[in-house]
């Protein structure tokens, strides 16, 4: 469910106020997904799709590498955090701060 054009879903954009991504260190990226309201919150919490198959799924990586995907109800948001493709500041690293990586998390469909 990461991806679909059905029009029975739509974008975790049309729900989530913020969508952020940062380094957890070297090695992991962590980030959230903040809601304004509760009833867009608990809507994209009760449909179940932030969880770590689709995290995986979104970001093309396996599931173990989802470290931590939780939501957190008293700030009305999702923490999830995946080990980095390479370490911060690698000759390969394209983010040293890690704060462009949100983007796949912006395109998990949920229903309506």
């Amino acid at each position: 469910m990461a991806e679909s054009t059905s029009s029975k879903t739509q974008p975790m954009t049309a729900y989530a106020k913020v969508i952020r991504s940062k380094n957890s260190g070297p090695f992991d990226l962590t980030f959230d997904i903040m809601f304004d309201a509760d009833a867009p919150y608990l809507h994209v919490k009760n449909s179940g799709v932030i969880n770590v198959e689709n995290v995986a799924r979104a970001f093309a990586i396996p599931a173990a590498e989802v470290l931590v995907c939780t939501p957190f109800d008293a700030a009305r948001a999702f923490k999830i955090t995946i080990k980095r493709p390479v370490s911060s500041g690698d000759l390969q690293d394209r983010d040293v701060y890690g704060c462009q990586q949100h983007v796949p998390l912006t395109r998990i469909q949920v229903p309506v």
